[in-house]
C-alpha cells in the first residue's frame, strides 16, 4: 500500500451488528477485497502434529469469531492499527491433514507467496508444528530471526514416535536448519514437568534463554519486557505464542494445559512492552475450542493477535513516514 492510500478498515459496528456478517478477523476486509495488504491475517487449520488433545484445527475460526468484539482504536498502544496500515484476512491455508511433511511444505510455500507481496504475517493456528515452515519462510526474507516463544513447554524436543515434525519439535528443527538467530532466543511462560533435566541442558545449548511463568509473577511484566527487549535488540523478530502459556483459568481451550501459567493481562502487558521491537511476523497457536468455555481462550487469543497486529501496523506506518 502506498503512503497516500487510505486503508480499508473493519465493518462499522454502529451500523451493522457485530454478530452479523462474515467472521473475518476483527471484521476486516478479505485479502481479495483490497489492492494489497501490509499485514495478512491467515489461518492454518492443522493439528495432525499434536501429542495429546486434538482440535486446534478449529482454532483460527474460533479466534475470528471472538475477534468480532475488537474495536479499531487500541488505547494501550495509543494507535488505530487498521488506519495505520492495511490489514486484511487472507483466509486459510488448506493443508493435508493426513501427511505432516506435505502439510509443512504447503504452509511454507503459501507463506512465501504472502511474504512475497510485501505483507507481514499474523498467523492463527493450528498446532505449533506450523511455526517451523513459517520461520523458514520469514528467514528466507529476513535472514535468521530472533525468536520469542511464549509457551508452557520448550518445544525443542527431538521427536515423538520417530516423527521429525510435531508440535513439540519445531524450534529444535529451526535451530538445526539455521533459520533462527541463536544469540536472541527466549522462551516465556514455561512451567510444569519435563522428561528430564537433559531437556533444559539441550535447550540451553541451542541458545534459548528461559523466563518461566513464575519469573513473570515474581518480577512483573515490565521488567520481563525490558529484559526481552535487551536480548532482542534491533534484530528482525518473530513472536510465536502458544496459548497454553496462559494458565488454564485463562485458556482452558488448548491441547496440553499446565497449571501455574501467566494471566492474560500479563501476556498482553509483556507484548505491549515489546512495541519498539522489529516485529516481522507472528503466530498464535494451539487454541482448541472444543475444550473452551464461554470463548475464554478464543477471546484471549484474539486480543493477543490484536496487540501483535498493532505493533506491526505502527512500525509499518513509522517506516513510511521516514
Amino acid at each position: 500500500m502506498s503512503s497516500n492510500e487510505t486503508p480499508r478498515g473493519p465493518v462499522d459496528s454502529s451500523r451493522i451488528p457485530r454478530y452479523a456478517g462474515p467472521a473475518t478477523f476483527a471484521r476486516l476486509p478479505r485479502l481479495d477485497e483490497v489492492a494489497a495488504a501490509d499485514v495478512a491475517v491467515v489461518g492454518v487449520p492443522f493439528d495432525s502434529g499434536v501429542s495429546y488433545r486434538p482440535g486446534a484445527r478449529f482454532g483460527g475460526n474460533a479466534i475470528r469469531e471472538a475477534s468480532r468484539l475488537l474495536r479499531p482504536y487500541n488505547p494501550a498502544q495509543d494507535a488505530s492499527p487498521f488506519a495505520l496500515a492495511q490489514v486484511a484476512d487472507g483466509g486459510d491455508i488448506a493443508v493435508n491433514p493426513f501427511n505432516i511433511n506435505e502439510a509443512v511444505e504447503t504452509i511454507e510455500a503459501a507463506a512465501d507467496d504472502l511474504l512475497g507481496t510485501g505483507a507481514r504475517l499474523m498467523t492463527l493456528g493450528g498446532d505449533h508444528t506450523i511455526a517451523l515452515p513459517l520461520l523458514r519462510s520469514v528467514a528466507r526474507k529476513h535472514g535468521p530471526v530472533a525468536l520469542l516463544h511464549f509457551d508452557a513447554h520448550l518445544d525443542t524436543w527431538d521427536t515423538y514416535f520417530g516423527a521429525e515434525y510435531t508440535h513439540g519439535t519445531p524450534f529444535r528443527r529451526a535451530v538445526e536448519e539455521g533459520v533462527l538467530d541463536t544469540s536472541a532466543l527466549s522462551h516465556v511462560g514455561t512451567r510444569g514437568p519435563l522428561y528430564g533435566k537433559q531437556d533444559l541442558t539441550d535447550d540451553e545449548k541451542m541458545g534459548f534463554g528461559i523466563v518461566t511463568s513464575a519469573d513473570v509473577y515474581r518480577r512483573g511484566a515490565d521488567e520481563v519486557a525490558d529484559q526481552l527487549r535487551q536480548r532482542i535488540g534491533d534484530r528482525p523478530l518473530y513472536i510465536s505464542i502458544d496459548i497454553d502459556c496462559l494458565d488454564p483459568a485463562h485458556a482452558p481451550g488448548t491441547g496440553t494445559p499446565e497449571a501455574g501459567g501467566m494471566t492474560s493481562r500479563e501476556l498482553l502487558e509483556i507484548l505491549r512492552g515489546l512495541a519498539s521491537c522489529n516485529l516481522v511476523s507472528a503466530d498464535v497457536v494451539e487454541v482448541a475450542p472444543a475444550y473452551d468455555h464461554a470463548e475464554i481462550t478464543s477471546v484471549a487469543a484474539s486480543h493477543t493477535a490484536y496487540e501483535l497486529t498493532t505493533i506491526m501496523s505502527r512500525q509499518i506506518a513509522e517506516a513510511r513516514a521516514k
